[in-house]
């Protein structure tokens, strides 16, 4: 099955939805990149570990729709 940039969109999003907001009360996303804009003072390897498995999604999804874009301007300039 050939994998499209519309499947990688829905995974995406699915991802961030999910592992990217966990858990849903308060993500862990957002209390760790307060923590580092705070200067990550006390950051041990675990926190550091939490702050790339939520935020991998993020990035993966940030890529596709980076791609999606580029992929209509390139469209739209031929």
């Amino acid at each position: 099955m050939k994998a499209t940039l519309k499947n990688h969109l829905f995974l995406a999003i699915a991802a961030s939805l999910t592992l990217g907001l966990a858990p849903f009360n308060e993500p862990h996303i957002l209390g760790k990149i307060k923590w580092v804009r705070g200067g990550a003072i006390g950051m041990k390897s675990m926190d550091w570990f939490d702050l790339f498995l939520h935020g991998t999604p993020w990035i993966y999804l940030l890529v596709i729709l980076l791609l999606i874009v580029f992929k209509q301007f390139k469209k739209s300039n031929i």
